[in-house]
């Protein structure tokens, strides 16, 4: 076996939340830093918290906002052409509708 090759392992590492808490474990890191622990974890609280770090709702509720315009868009476009539809036809195209 090698020798040297290992991290430098730290028994007293603290590991610590963006709600406070501060937990004391074994790891490689001297300090990490984490969003969620065990404290404040809606799985474990049972309180609804949304951690959006990258806003991604945001960016999927606008979507939706965008989907929800185009689609009047196409609806409108749709009635736009059943009205122009039944507008006046031509001699031509009445006899066409006998047969």
């Amino acid at each position: 076996m090698k020798a040297n090759i290992h991290p430098t392992y730290f028994p007293d590492a603290k590991v610590i939340c963006a709600c406070g808490n501060v937990m004391t474990v074994g790891s490689t890191v001297q300090t990490i830093h984490v969003e969620l622990c065990s404290n404040c974890h809606p799985f474990y609280t049972g309180a609804q918290k949304f951690v959006d770090s990258a806003n991604r709702i945001d960016k999927f509720q606008k979507k939706q906002d965008i989907a929800a315009k185009y689609k009047a868009t196409v609806v409108k476009k749709q009635e736009e052409k059943k009205a122009k539809d039944n507008g006046p036809k031509s001699l031509a195209e009445m006899l066409s509708t006998l047969k």
